[in-house]
């Protein structure tokens, strides 16, 4: 499907970039910061695989995958010259997360607080992965705001936050390792 022979090609030395049917728009573009961001979140999935294991790093592993889909989705305009036959988010990736986290909820408390970032080393980057996740879905429903989009790909985005969070309380030795938030603790 990819091939890069060459990484660098100069095309956007004049702050512009090629997106998947072959149009040019300037770096700043919404577009470009929405899948941008989700490339982002994508570096920081795999910080947190670095300390996960098992079960885990597999479903990270699916999720790093599905965000290279969702960024070639992204970058791939559904109105553009390639979008027919372009690799979309589908359904079934929003339906696997569900059920990844109705699983990993099942074997945890209820929480009676907020969780603070922390616990494991895993644990603290799967919640910087889920705020990097929140900041894509808002910059992709901004862009839903101007341009179509495909609405599975926002979804996507809704439900992986919450799968991070459920994972993150998950590999904090089921939730017996989560840092709690005690409201005015330090007044």
């Amino acid at each position: 499907m990819v091939r890069l022979t060459r990484i660098y090609t100069r095309g956007g030395d004049a702050g512009e970039t090629s997106l998947g049917d072959g149009s040019r728009i300037p770096k700043h573009d919404l577009r470009v910061a929405a899948y941008g961001t989700v490339d982002e979140a994508n570096a920081t999935v795999g910080l947190a695989r670095l300390h996960a294991a098992g079960e885990a790093d597999a479903m990270l592993g699916r999720i790093q995958n599905d965000l290279f889909d969702l960024g070639a989705d992204l970058c791939t305009p559904e109105a553009g010259r390639r979008a027919v036959g372009a690799l979309r988010i589908v359904a079934a990736q929003v339906l696997r997360l569900e059920r990844e986290i109705d699983a990993l909820n099942a074997e945890l408390k209820p929480l009676d607080s907020f969780v603070l970032p922390g616990g494991t080393p895993c644990a603290a980057y799967l919640h910087l992965s889920r705020t990097v996740v929140r900041r894509a879905e808002r910059l992709v429903d901004e862009l839903a705001r101007t341009a179509e989009i495909n609405p599975e790909a926002l979804k996507y985005l809704n439900r992986l936050s919450d799968h991070l969070f459920v994972l993150g309380r998950h590999v904090n030795d089921k939730g017996a390792r989560d840092v709690l938030w005690v409201p005015g603790a330090n007044r």
